[in-house]
C-alpha cells in the first residue's frame, strides 16, 4: 500500500479544514483517516498512481491549508517519504527510484511529553538519523512512518470539530533542514533537541529552492 500523508500549516487544524468542505469531504470519503503527526491527516492508497491522483484532486486545498504533502512508496523505501513533486516525476517516469534518496529534507519531532518518543511497549528501533541506515526516519508509534497509529479521523461521516484536538501523543514536525547523504551518511539534524527524525526526499528544484 502506498501512503498519502497531509501536514497542515501551523495554528490549523487540517483534518477540520478539510472535513468542513464538501468536496475534500468526498475525495477522502473512500479513506480510513489518520492523524499520526500533530494537523496531520494520512491514508492509505492502492498505489503511487493512486496516492498522485489523490493529491491531484485536493491541490485546492493543499495550496491553501498543507505545508507538506509526502507520499510513502514500500517499492521505493519502506522508511524514507516523498515529496509530491518526487512521486509525481516517479510516477511519470521522469526519474527512477534508484536516483532517489541523496537530496533529502530532514524534519525533527517533537513530542508533547518529552518522554513519549524514546520509550513504550510499542516503539521500535529504526536506527539513527545520522548514521544512513535505512531505518533513520521515525522510531515510536505514534510517528511510524506509515501512519498506522495515531487517532482515526472519522472522515466523510465526521462533523466539523467532531475530530476533537490531535492525539495527545502525536508529535509535531518541526523545523526542517535540507541534507545531502554523502558515502552513505548523513550531517546530524542540529536545529533542535530531539530524538527522532522524519527523511523526505526531494527532487534538485526542491532541495535548491
Amino acid at each position: 500500500m502506498t501512503r498519502v500523508c497531509l501536514v497542515g500549516e501551523e495554528n490549523l487544524r487540517l483534518p477540520y479544514e478539510l472535513l468542513s468542505r464538501e468536496t475534500a469531504r468526498d475525495a477522502l470519503a473512500a479513506y480510513d483517516l489518520r492523524e499520526p503527526y500533530h494537523s496531520a491527516v494520512a491514508v492509505e492508497t492502492v498505489s503511487l498512481g493512486a496516492a498522485v491522483a489523490l493529491l491531484n484532486d485536493l491541490n485546492w486545498y493543499l495550496a491553501r491549508f498543507v505545508s507538506e504533502a509526502m507520499v510513502l512508496e514500500p517499492s521505493v523505501s519502506e522508511t524514507e517519504w516523498l515529496s509530491r513533486d518526487l512521486a509525481t516525476e516517479i510516477r511519470d517516469g521522469a526519474c527512477e527510484p534508484g536516483e532517489t534518496g541523496r537530496l533529502l529534507k530532514l524534519y525533527g519531532l517533537e513530542y508533547p511529553d518529552p518522554g513519549a518518543g524514546s520509550t513504550g511497549e510499542n516503539s521500535e528501533d529504526t536506527g539513527d538519523a545520522a548514521s544512513g541506515d535505512t531505518g533513520d526516519t521515525v522510531t515510536g508509534t505514534a510517528a511510524s512512518p506509515g501512519g498506522g497509529a495515531g487517532d482515526a479521523v472519522t472522515g466523510a461521516d465526521a462533523s466539523p470539530g467532531e475530530d476533537g484536538d490531535a492525539p495527545a501523543d502525536a508529535p509535531r514536525l518541526v523545523e526542517p533542514m535540507f541534507v545531502a547523504r554523502t558515502g552513505g551518511g548523513l550531517p546530524e539534524y542540529d536545529l533542535r533537541d530531539v530524538e527522532e527524525t522524519l527523511l523526505l526526499r526531494v527532487t534538485e528544484d526542491e532541495f535548491e529552492s
